[in-house]
């Protein structure tokens, strides 16, 4: 009996183990951004063929109102003007709820879609979870997608704040081609 319990938790223990490996994968330039829908500041659903047609900045972050996420946002927002120029929207996802983003949106006057993946599932779909204390958030990462939603560039471990800067000189790159 105690070796037939010690083999079902070792083989549960490797099962968690693959998939939290899976889960950490990013996924890279060239593939297929996959798809997803989550609650947004606004209490809308929102997917990411939404904005077929439109490059998508996708960037997760870890937790609104921090100093470093807070930086990265305004960044984003004050060269909206210069995204929506390339046909791009931003969207953001944390592991916050929507109301949380309710709040952060307001208190920064944030214009773009800030999305809640409370589940976590976008989050480790995108290879983009990390630790903050005994938290699991979303990591700094950042995909850019084109209109026809395939990935065309990857951020890790962003700096937040020269990162919108960086989003945008490869914008002008890869929407003129």
């Amino acid at each position: 009996m105690h070796q037939n319990r010690f083999a079902i938790v070792l083989t549960l223990a490797l099962l968690a183990s693959a998939f939290s490996l899976y889960a950490a994968e990013l996924p890279q330039t060239g593939q297929q951004a996959p798809g997803f829908t989550l609650p947004s500041q606004d209490g809308s659903k929102v997917s990411l063929k939404d904005f077929a047609g439109k490059w998508v900045v996708l960037y997760f972050y870890p937790k609104d109102k921090t100093p470093g996420c807070t930086i990265e946002a305004h960044n984003f927002q004050v060269a909206q003007e210069e995204y929506n120029k390339k046909n791009a929207v931003i969207v953001g996802v944390s592991v916050d709820s929507a109301d949380s983003h309710k709040e952060f949106c307001a208190e920064q006057n944030l214009t773009f879609k800030l999305l809640s993946d409370t589940d976590k599932k976008v989050v480790n779909l995108y290879g983009s979870t990390r630790q903050m204390g005994t938290d699991t958030v979303a990591a700094r990462n950042t995909f850019l997608v084109d209109p026809k939603g395939k990935i065309t560039k990857v951020w890790t471990q962003v700096n937040p704040n020269k990162h919108s800067d960086e989003v945008l000189a490869e914008l002008n790159v890869v929407a003129k081609k």
